[in-house]
């Protein structure tokens, strides 16, 4: 989208964008939004739209600018339970396995309210966790582990503060709750089943005497798998743990040689900690020719495009035409390049 020539604030949109600090990463990005902005004016009388718009982009400017000196640290999203006291078991399980967590070099993105989420955040500790509250007419009230940090947020909207959960965590881990939980396990699946996000450890954590997370699977599989609306693959999307060692150790091997992905014009880039072998490269061809449309799965340097923004310039890679509906088994060949 761009402004006709003849429209009348066209002159002062440049002059606007001319003026920009010359920080900005991409004027002609920034100028889109602005149009965007501007042709709503034109266009749009309902002043209810224009604050909804007004404070989506607060909460989103807030959330970056809190995030960013943050970006290159592994971060877990951790849902659960607001209503658990500090004596379950599950409490306990959340409270252990974000201090562990923490103490690995990861950080901690909680809902900022009681229950789990005060687990997560008294684990991690203030320096070590974030907390992404939501104003509710009652009930969620921000716990006092992330109270006064400067790493909480307030959202007035679950869509803004669930895109902040997906972009800015690495990993997610959901204990027993209710609706919120599930909705928040609903999305992360979701977004990760559709390529709406990257790949990540989706952990169902819960204690041994529990089973809570199970009768959720047997759901999964007689209401969804064995009725063909979820593919048998999408359990490959799901991790089950049930210690806090177990959900830990998952996370860390996830990103023991795996780094990043990025899709770059009709290829698939995983960006790797460690170059692969010959052997290896060799038996994921084996292994996973299904997911390739065409061609094999290939070692490479970083791509011209990744290298327009320097994106880990001296990381290797692997790239190949990845069929992009086959997450479950992407989920595997990840697993199984981080194995060696």
């Amino acid at each position: 989208m761009s402004m006709k020539k003849d429209n009348p604030i066209a002159p002062e949109m440049k002059e606007l964008i001319s003026q920009l600090s010359q920080n900005c990463v991409d004027r002609g990005l920034f100028e889109e939004i602005l149009t965007t902005l501007l042709l709503m004016a034109d266009e749009h009388k309902d002043q209810s739209d224009y604050k909804l718009i007004d404070k989506a982009l607060k909460e989103l400017r807030d959330s970056f600018k809190i995030f960013r000196p943050f970006r290159e640290t592994l971060k877990v999203a951790l849902f659960g339970s607001g209503r658990v006291e500090e004596s379950d078991p599950n409490y306990v399980l959340a409270k252990n396995l974000s201090k562990s967590l923490a103490e690995n070099g990861f950080m901690i993105i909680s809902g900022a309210g009681g229950g789990v989420m005060q687990a997560a955040n008294e684990g991690a500790g203030e320096n070590k966790s974030f907390g992404l509250n939501i104003k509710l007419p009652h009930e969620q009230v921000t716990n006092h582990f992330i109270r006064h940090s400067p790493n909480q947020i307030e959202f007035k909207y679950f869509f803004t503060r669930k895109l902040v959960f997906i972009k800015e965590s690495h990993a997610t881990v959901l204990l027993p709750g209710g609706f919120g939980t599930l909705d928040e396990g609903f999305e992360n699946l979701t977004l990760f089943q559709t390529g709406k996000c990257m790949p990540r450890p989706i952990v169902l954590l819960d204690h041994k005497e529990d089973c809570y997370w199970d009768r959720w699977l047997d759901l999964l599989n007689s209401l969804l798998i064995d009725k063909g609306y979820c593919s048998i693959q999408d359990h490959h999307l799901i991790k089950r743990a049930h210690s806090s060692e177990e959900a830990l150790n998952h996370i860390k091997s996830f990103y023991r040689v795996f780094h990043s992905l990025r899709y770059v014009r009709n290829k698939t880039v995983l960006r790797l900690n460690t170059a692969p072998s010959k052997d290896l490269l060799t038996k994921l061809n084996q292994e996973f020719e299904d997911i390739v449309i065409k061609g094999k799965i290939e070692a490479s340097g970083p791509l011209k495009e990744e290298l327009i923004n320097q994106e880990y310039p001296d990381l290797p890679r692997l790239t190949f035409h990845f069929d992009k509906k086959s997450f479950g088994r992407l989920n595997q060949m990840i697993s199984r390049i981080n194995q060696g």
